[in-house]
């Protein structure tokens, strides 16, 4: 019981703000359901932040956890407790509840926290639906933005009511990768170097650090492509429904360039020993025997061909 001079503790708010959302939602389908959590999560959590938060490591520095995180878990978990109470609850910040349907809810209260915490406005809400078969849907908001996406099985991906245009397949080098990588995973070769041989194919790579936001821009065509080493399910089930619902593939795109920088290089360096002359067209004449890229692939990727010839010691035979 709160005295007319105590303020209500954060769990208190919290709990008042579950019953008051489930009068209004107990009838709710899941889309609007989902929708309606989403926004509610994220204006919550951007409250409470203006109020000032706590924040504590995880893992590391960069790993870290607020109150508004926990706040609005507690505020998913507590209406999805209620309103789908056979359903399966699995949160970031520790929410496990097993299923008796056969679904679960997957959610991220604060998708991009360490952006949340040092005030930057790329971060979201967001929550996914699964089921026996896969993700049925995803929905995400970013309030900063006053943008909700949502789409999945039966639902194409829509921004704000409205349904995006649906996604063509184009080649790597005229679209934008959105990733990420730890920097504990750019100490490690082979992650390094896979990571790199997939980036390195695109016009241009965007790190910022909040997935879901990140997957949700892919399906509205802000964004190319997506890649992320070593994910959890809450950091991208929501946005793969998403794209998937927009026409977009869980597979990246197959480069239009599937040389490596360095495979370039060494292939050039054999044409300028091999050939008597460096030109384009002398190039073409030569890989028609030879097999390999085209001029057109090694300029996209090294530069403007008499650059190339000159970064590698054979400008003066380009004629």
């Amino acid at each position: 019981m709160v005295g007319m001079d105590q303020k209500p503790s954060l769990q208190e708010m919290i709990d008042a703000v579950i019953k008051t959302f489930i009068v209004a939602h107990a009838d709710d389908g899941d889309a609007h359901l989902a929708q309606a959590l989403v926004y509610n999560a994220g204006r919550l959590a951007w409250r409470l932040r203006e109020m000032g938060v706590s924040v504590e490591q995880k893992t590391s520095i960069s790993d870290v956890v607020t109150d508004a995180d926990r706040a609005a878990e507690r505020f998913v978990a507590g209406v999805l407790e209620a309103v789908r109470p056979e359903d399966g609850l699995v949160g970031e910040e520790g929410t496990a509840r097993e299923s008796q349907s056969g679904r679960n809810w997957v959610i991220d209260p604060v998708d991009g926290t360490y952006n949340f915490s040092s005030g930057s406005d790329y971060w979201c809400s967001a929550l996914a639906l699964t089921d026996a078969t896969g993700i049925t849907l995803g929905a995400v908001h970013r309030p900063a933005m006053g943008y909700t996406w949502f789409g999945g099985r039966d639902y194409p991906t829509s921004l704000d009511g409205k349904e995006v245009a649906r996604l063509e397949e184009k080649p790597a080098e005229q679209i934008s990768l959105s990733t990420y990588l730890h920097p504990t995973s750019l100490v490690d070769a082979d992650i390094r170097g896979a990571w790199q041989r997939v980036a390195e194919n695109f016009a241009t790579v965007r790190m910022l650090g909040a997935g879901s936001v990140d997957l949700s821009s892919v399906a509205d065509g802000t964004w190319g492509a997506w890649m992320q080493h070593s994910v959890a399910d809450w950091d991208w089930f929501p946005g793969k429904a998403l794209v998937e619902a927009a026409g977009g593939t869980p597979n990246p795109p197959k480069p239009a360039n599937p040389f490596t920088t360095e495979e370039l290089r060494v292939w050039m360096e054999r044409f300028m020993t091999e050939s008597a002359t460096h030109s384009q067209s002398a190039h073409e004449e030569w890989r028609q025997a030879h097999g390999g890229p085209s001029a057109q692939t090694i300029t996209t990727r090294l530069g403007p061909w008499r650059e190339v010839l000159e970064n590698l010691g054979g400008g003066q035979r380009e004629g």
